[in-house]
């Protein structure tokens, strides 16, 4: 959760009124500058102190002092972005987990800013460049084994617990027959054997039950719809919501148990429709689904294994016209994606290692590491934008697009088949807008894929030519500084003074479509500046700084 600056004022007041801080709540003075290390060290001591007190989250505040909690106010990195922060903290933590937001706040007393941190996830201390931090009392110490121990212990596997008075006949016996089927099917060689099975023995075989007692992931993957109150109180749930482009809801249905199934019926929910565009160079448009089938269906069977279902919710399908949304609860355990698809390998630690073993055994899922990174393979080999994931410590989020976002992307797939995947996924955060890391940036324009002034970038001039994207291009880029002055001096001279409205009027559309509002005022701002005190071009008539009258300077 994030908020609002009138919520962060009323936190700040409840945090001040506390008698001391607490284990999971520092402040500091900050007036100047203040340790990146210290800060890194803080940040896994409030994560960790977070998760073992059960709040929502840590929270370092600079700029009040932490005796009387008298706002003093802080010059830290006032000229410098806060948001590079949370890349820079991320290399150095384990799982690259960063802060959730830095928020300013500018009060009568002075600047306060406010770091608010994620709880460590279950299972897995926080630790800063190798190192276990935690509290005692107000002293930032070494997070001690028994604090270490716990927060690991915590990773208890839910879906391992037996149902004691579940049997047999809370199963569905369309669920067992598809299962017992993916399970021949992985295992050629035992067809005979298999055949001869009777459901317990399948089922024990398979590792859904243990002994013949039925388990949580029994009822969660093979269970009867009414058999859910077994797992009261916690939700065996997915819904499925259909959403116009005003994001109205249109339908809506919720699918229980047996979730083995479910994939086949979302798959005939979603309405895959056909996608045709036009390639260059051709009169025949390229037609394929929206939605790769595989994509879908591991989209899904991840948000099944890796639910925290002790967090009472339910697992999300949104239908949106262009894309698809998968939400699960609870955080995501490998860290970043980015991890992922690096090491390429099993993750050291399951949410539900008893269910995932399972849903392995029957094809729904792999357990060698490769399925995240093969939804992004299958998206690039497709030409279309790779998977979206939003990580929050409760929530993972993976969009899935059903369109071309960029043509000029695609075109870079298409005709660079041998680019390598940690390119196209850098290339496709630039494409969505998404801030890449600068040492990331520094590689994409070494290799001639980007240009621009970090952090707004965009395809480079050679992509764009190449592409046969030139207007493109100058809307992305803008037109050379010496443009946007001579049409600010021709303006003064056709009317005989200009305000600033007139002049926002005048370039706003014409900078750069990359730039943000605030961004383009602040470009027209220097413009005028440039004109008036470097070269002496135009003044302000007016006697009013935030009313001006550009005019042309006599002589």
């Amino acid at each position: 959760m994030k908020y609002s600056q009138e919520q962060l004022r009323q936190k700040l007041t409840e945090f001040r009124k506390l008698p001391t801080e607490t284990e999971w709540l520092e402040f500091k003075k900050a007036e100047n500058d203040y340790s990146f290390d210290k800060l890194g060290r803080y940040f896994s001591a409030l994560s960790n102190e977070a998760h073992l007190q059960g709040v929502e989250y840590g929270w370092l505040i600079f700029g009040v002092e932490n005796t009387k909690k008298d706002i003093i106010g802080t010059s830290y990195r006032k000229n410098t972005s806060l948001e590079d922060l949370k890349h820079k903290i991320a290399s150095n933590t384990t799982g690259n987990i960063s802060f959730i937001a830095i928020y300013e706040l500018s009060l009568p007393e002075g600047r306060v800013i406010m770091f608010q941190i994620p709880p460590a996830p279950k299972g897995i201390p926080i630790a800063w460049n190798g190192h276990y931090y935690g509290r005692d009392g107000e002293s930032l110490v070494a997070l001690n084994l028994q604090e270490m121990e716990t927060i690991r212990g915590i990773m208890h596997d839910w879906s391992q617990e037996i149902c004691e008075i579940a049997t047999l006949e809370d199963l569905d016996s369309k669920a067992i027959d598809f299962a017992c089927g993916e399970f021949i099917r992985k295992n050629p060689s035992l067809e005979d054997e298999i055949e001869k099975w009777d459901n317990k023995t399948f089922l024990n075989k398979a590792k859904f039950t243990i002994k013949g007692q039925i388990t949580k992931a029994s009822v969660l993957l093979l269970g009867k719809s009414e058999s859910t109150h077994l797992l009261s109180p916690y939700l065996a749930r997915i819904t499925w919501i259909v959403k116009d482009e005003r994001n109205q809801e249109l339908d809506y249905e919720h699918v229980d148990p047996p979730f083995i199934l479910a994939s086949v019926r979302l798959q005939e929910k979603i309405r895959n429709l056909k996608y045709r565009y036009m390639p260059d160079m051709t009169l025949f448009p390229e037609e394929l689904t929206k939605y790769d089938p595989w994509v879908m269906r591991e989209a899904l069977h991840n948000c099944i294994a890796h639910q925290d279902y002790t967090l009472k919710g339910k697992i999300t399908v949104v239908e949106k016209p262009d894309e698809l949304i998968f939400s699960n609860m609870g955080s995501f355990l490998p860290g970043s994606v980015e991890n992922v698809i690096k090491e390429d390998a099993p993750p050291k630690q399951y949410r539900n290692p008893f269910l995932v073993g399972a849903m392995a055994n029957v094809n729904m899922i792999d357990t060698i590491g490769s399925g995240i990174k093969r939804m992004f393979i299958k998206q690039r080999d497709r030409f279309f934008p790779m998977p979206t994931y939003e990580l929050s410590p409760n929530e993972v989020t993976v969009r899935i697009l059903g369109k071309i976002l960029n043509p000029l992307f695609t075109k870079v797939l298409r005709e660079s088949p041998n680019l390598d995947l940690d390119s196209v996924i850098l290339l496709d955060h630039v494409q969505k807008g998404i801030k890449v890391p600068k040492e990331a940036y520094k590689i994409l324009k070494l290799k001639g894929l980007v240009e621009g002034r970090y952090p707004n970038i965009y395809l480079s001039s050679k992509v764009h030519s190449y592409l046969g994207k030139k207007a493109e291009y100058i809307k992305t880029r803008g037109l050379d500084k010496g443009y946007y002055e001579k049409l600010i001096i021709e303006y003064i001279q056709k009317f005989g003074s200009a305000s600033r409205k007139d002049i926002d009027g005048l370039l706003m559309d014409k900078l750069p479509n990359i730039f943000t509002e605030n961004q383009k005022k602040q470009k027209i701002s220097n413009l005028l500046y440039e004109l008036a005190k470097k070269k002496n071009l135009i003044e302000n008539q007016s006697i009013s700084k935030k009313c001006p009258a550009w005019v042309l300077k006599k002589g």
